[in-house]
């Protein structure tokens, strides 16, 4: 769209992803006047591959567990979820004809499985609203007496006395989310939490997950401890073994509780088999031995762990893969059941930023009102999604976030032209 090179608006909203739209759509259509810079050529492009494209609109739940489910300041969240629940955001989207489904562990998606059409929504919603939407890069934000005065950008000039942060974090940066928003922060004053990947693949220190990479394990039950034995996750589901380590729903959900590489190192123990107690499962390794009875180890303990998984597991229990089984004595029998019900892989770090599915750090929460999303320092400055030092775990929580970050902004900046 053409523009002046000075341009008034009542509202500059910069970034165009779930936050974005959202946040421009209910001001524009309160009748202010509104601009929403993307850089991308499209909006919501990390929208539409979210939830491997399927995009997990929300949780079903009550506002307290989305609370609960955020690894990162929930508390802070508590007036903003409150304010636009769970259940406003199915209400909403389904109002502009996105039917919903819900699905294990209450997760939201659309009925077409398609990303694409919750993302279609939220950009008719958001121009038929009135918004104008400008293909930008916003550079700063010029600020006069500590209060907002315009936005320039690569193309011009956006005068405008409220600004809406919304230019997510540095997760998929092909995305567009690069740290803008953090750089035209800081040089307003704004202290930015140091930005870490959440919701990310975890490297492991050795080699063990390499020689399994491929295999997928379902209802295992992994928990993963500090340096000094803690536990600070534990839940049963499923994870992957790659050429670098773990990934996988368990995996991604658990790096929401690694914060301190620096401090702390972690491993991860597994539980191969968490129906059975040490008493059952030692109990089914005889009877397989027995059926097995002198034939290799490879072969007794074939119906224990998947093919890829059989070398591993002999190995560290340090028994010969041709080894009979009425040879193999008492004290490698008790290995092996160790390591069956305790798999030990060593953690030496989260995969790239560029790799996690959000960003853990941001606009420190200190610096916002929770109530409005506005800026302590800068008046007429707002955030939402992503930007604010705030990330849950996996589940749809993170877009509820996003949904209500975005409407309390917008609330905020309606209530205030109509004062």
């Amino acid at each position: 769209m053409k523009y002046m090179k000075n341009t008034e608006f009542d509202i500059v909203v910069v970034g165009g992803g779930a936050a974005g739209l959202l946040a421009s759509g209910l001001v524009s259509h309160s009748g202010l006047r509104v601009a929403l810079l993307e850089k991308n050529n499209v909006v919501g492009r990390k929208l539409s591959i979210t939830g491997k494209g399927r995009c997990n609109v929300t949780n079903n739940t009550t506002p307290e567990e989305v609370i609960r489910n955020t690894a990162t300041n929930g508390k802070f969240l508590y007036s903003s979820i409150f304010g636009f629940t769970p259940e406003d955001a199915m209400s909403f989207f389904q109002s502009l004809g996105v039917e919903l489904k819900t699905e294990r562990g209450r997760r939201v998606f659309p009925a077409s499985d398609k990303a694409g059409d919750v993302v279609a929504a939220l950009r008719h919603f958001t121009i038929s609203s009135g918004t104008k939407l400008f293909n930008t890069t916003a550079t700063s934000i010029e600020v006069s007496n500590e209060a907002v005065l315009s936005v320039l950008t690569s193309d011009g000039v956006f005068n405008a006395e409220n600004v809406i942060l919304c230019t997510g974090g540095m997760s998929y940066p092909g995305t567009g989310s690069t740290g803008d928003g953090y750089r035209m922060a800081a040089a307003l004053g704004h202290r930015i939490v140091t930005p870490m990947p959440s919701l990310v693949p975890l490297e492991e220190n050795g080699g063990l997950c390499r020689r399994m990479q491929g295999l997928s394990l379902k209802n295992v039950r992994m928990s993963v401890f500090d340096k000094n034995h803690r536990k600070i996750y534990q839940e049963q589901g499923e994870l992957m073994f790659t050429h670098f380590g773990l990934s996988g729903p368990l995996v991604l959900s658990a790096s929401a509780h690694l914060k301190n590489y620096k401090e702390s190192s972690y491993y991860v123990s597994i539980d191969l088999k968490p129906a059975l107690d040490e008493k059952k499962l030692d109990a089914r390794i005889l009877r397989d031995f027995s059926k097995f009875a002198n034939r290799d180890a490879v072969n007794a303990i074939s119906e224990l762990v998947p093919h890829s998984m059989i070398h591993v597991i002999l190995d560290l229990a340090e028994i010969s893969p041709i080894t009979k089984t009425n040879s193999i004595t008492k004290m490698q029998r008790h290995n092996l059941l160790k390591i069956l019900k305790d798999f030990r892989i060593s953690i030496k770090g989260p995969r790239p930023i560029s790799e996690a599915v959000i960003t853990s750090g941001g606009i420190d929460v200190k610096e916002i009102n929770p109530k409005t999303m506005e800026s302590r320092i800068v008046h007429g400055l707002f955030f939402a999604g992503e930007i604010i030092d705030v990330d849950a775990y996996t589940g749809g929580y993170n877009l509820q976030i996003a949904w209500s970050t975005a409407y309390a902004a917008a609330s905020a900046i309606i209530g205030g032209q109509n004062r």
